[in-house]
């Protein structure tokens, strides 16, 4: 009776020993989150990248299951936060909203940031794009980016552009411009587009190609003249706007946004994360809060947005070399 007792645990515990093995373990995708989830922001509060963060990561947090809490770390044009990101622990509860300034142009214009945009993240999703807007002055002649592509060429080194500094989006776009269209336009850098504005609409300037939010509200008061807008196609804010593309073939310049997790972060996660940025991005309410900031909602794989931020940095690379662009 013992020995028939012994047989039948034994079986059992040989039974049980074979679906433990069998059956799937639990992983960190398959319970995740489990915790708050921290968008670290390398950008003030209250800027137009924090404000964007802010209708991704409420809307974000609801599609994935957690609190998604914004960490804004701002400074030297991005790179603290982006830093602070790529040294976090790969485990999905550090992410980062980068933008052209963190993985674009600062790595094509200063060698000595901290870390390779590249190897450094892993891309998880393309949030966002912003284009520029071709802003002239009433009293210009151009009423058409080719009228004033051909008033420039007409008037080597007699017109001037406004920029908000050196080695920004707007300095870099304007010299972009400049080589694709062969003209020379002279360079008059302010600290702002904002403290630009006034030379521009007075006609004191000759063009400017300002972020769409800001330059857009001047079109609308009746202040400025809008030409065209920098974006590869025409943009559901303004679709009465053309685009410089076309009129220049393969012209463009926008500002993106997009969500990277620290190197390392695996497959699963990954995946899990790109998905509910993407559910996010496709409801209403963050569409129209996007707008609000001059911004269209991308979305896509993370393979899809690392092709894209390699193809812009090289573009902008190539620009600040043959331009011999500073950032100082």
């Amino acid at each position: 009776m013992k020995r028939t007792h012994i047989i039948v645990a034994a079986s059992l515990f040989t039974a049980f020993t074979a679906i433990a093995q069998t059956a799937p373990p639990a992983t960190a995708a398959s319970t995740y989150p489990v915790k708050p989830i921290r968008m670290i922001v390398p950008f003030p509060a209250g800027g137009a990248t924090d404000i964007l963060a802010r209708a991704l990561s409420q809307k974000l947090g609801e599609k994935i299951g957690q609190t998604v809490v914004v960490d804004n770390r701002p400074g030297a044009g991005g790179t603290i936060g982006a830093d602070a990101a790529s040294k976090a622990s790969p485990d999905g509860y550090t992410l980062l909203l980068a933008t052209s300034s963190t993985h674009s142009i600062g790595p094509a214009i200063n060698p000595k940031i901290p870390y390779n945009a590249e190897t450094d993240f892993t891309p998880i999703a393309y949030v966002a794009s912003s284009p520029n807007i071709v802003l002239v002055p009433n009293s210009s002649p151009a009423r058409s980016m080719r009228e004033f592509t051909d008033h420039a060429r007409k008037n080597p080194g007699r017109l001037n552009y406004a920029s908000s500094g050196n080695g920004t989006i707007v300095h870099l776009t304007t010299e972009y411009f400049k080589a694709q269209s062969g003209t020379f336009i002279l360079h008059i850098p302010y600290r702002g587009t904002a403290l630009a504005m006034p030379d521009l609409i007075s006609g004191k300037l000759d063009v400017l190609f300002d972020s769409f939010v800001t330059g857009m509200p001047h079109v609308k008061d009746g202040k400025l003249r809008a030409l065209a807008v920098t974006s590869l196609k025409r943009t559901a804010l303004a679709p009465e706007l053309p685009t410089v593309s076309e009129s220049l073939p393969g012209f463009e310049s926008v500002t993106w946004f997009g969500v990277y997790g620290p190197k390392g972060l695996n497959a699963e996660l990954t995946a899990r994360v790109n998905q509910a940025v993407n559910a996010a991005l496709a409801d209403a309410d963050v569409k129209e809060r996007f707008a609000r900031l001059g911004a269209e909602p991308t979305g896509g794989t993370p393979q899809a947005f690392a092709a894209m931020v390699r193809a812009d940095n090289a573009k902008w690379k190539k620009i600040i070399a043959e331009r011999k662009i500073t950032a100082e």
